[in-house]
């Protein structure tokens, strides 16, 4: 006699549970030219971002915005000092988020701010890094044909550059090594900056290598080179995705992460569990078409957060 099976409901993704997340805020504009970015977390706040996580199940607690000087304000010799003393207080106030069991959720603000986020989870320790960047941000005063600080964060969470910016966060505390870095979606370098990431030898993945093997491949070999690691530091770029889905960056590139790909990699960085804390840096609504950018970077931070297809 024929049977009929009974319905077994699908297993939900690890990724999916309902985290405590706390929303900081950092309008900091210092570390590059094009002003705008400092606009970045308040756009991402119209989008939904806070109503949306809540609606998915997260609870969460919005800081608002750190006390940022405004551009205009300092002086160009003053402004790594400016940076150096914003970062801190930026990792102070996160490293309580993750010591209080928290998710800090950081909205640039240009990607500076990930001097003081990235120091904290570093102090909370057993945390790896994946970098999602257009940009390797691995220069340093030396190296750097602009002098812009915010294509030097991954050097200086690596202990490397400016020393009142290597300083933050690091009084006792452990740092990152290159094997607990990932660098992923990278396609423009400059020259001495590619040669000192070949030096230091971490782990990263262009858009070559997605194009010729698939996010999907890609995505799995740089959560395993990460995977001795208990927590997972997500810091991404939203210039990292391709300029015709996310308009609104100061420094476009084209040949970018597709809308899939990067849905694709953060749903699943969700299914490992492992993520802790998350910086979403240089969205610029000065730049952008109707919010597009800001719209977008709210999705993905759902996606990274576990929201999921089916």
């Amino acid at each position: 006699m024929a049977t009929t099976a009974s319905f077994v409901p699908p297993k939900e993704p690890l990724g999916v549970l309902p985290r405590r997340v706390e929303v900081w805020g950092v309008p900091l504009d210092l570390g590059q030219t094009e002003r705008g970015t400092d606009v970045g977390p308040a756009a991402m706040r119209y989008a939904g971002l806070i109503e949306k996580l809540r609606s998915d199940g997260h609870e969460v607690l919005d800081r608002g915005n750190l006390v940022v000087p405004a551009a205009v304000t300092v002086p160009e010799e003053e402004r790594i000092r400016a940076i150096a003393e914003v970062t801190q207080v930026l990792c102070e106030a996160t490293l309580a988020t993750l010591e209080g069991g928290a998710l800090p959720l950081v909205l640039g603000g240009d990607h500076s701010v990930a001097i003081g986020s990235v120091a904290a989870s570093a102090a909370h320790g057993g945390t790896g890094l994946l970098w999602v960047d257009a940009h390797a941000d691995f220069n340093t005063p030396e190296s750097s044909p602009s002098g812009n600080v915010h294509g030097m964060p991954l050097a200086v969470v690596l202990g490397l550059g400016h020393p009142e910016l290597v300083a933050v966060g690091k009084a006792g505390a452990p740092r990152l090594t290159k094997g607990d870095v990932v660098l992923l979606g990278v396609r423009q370098l400059d020259r001495e900056e590619r040669q000192a990431l070949r030096r230091a030898g971490i782990q990263a993945y262009s858009m070559r290598d997605i194009d010729e093997r698939g996010m999907n491949a890609v995505a799995s070999e740089a959560l395993a080179h990460l995977s001795h690691c208990a927590r997972l530091h997500v810091s991404l770029d939203v210039d990292a995705l391709d300029p015709r889905d996310a308009p609104g960056v100061g420094t476009p590139v084209g040949g970018g992460l597709s809308f899939r790909e990067i849905h694709l990699l953060l749903e699943k960085i969700a299914d490992t569990s492992k993520l802790s804390a998350m910086d979403v840096v240089e969205v610029n609504p000065m730049l952008d078409v109707r919010n597009q950018t800001a719209k977008l970077a709210v999705d993905l931070i759902l996606s990274a957060l576990g929201r999921a297809i089916l």
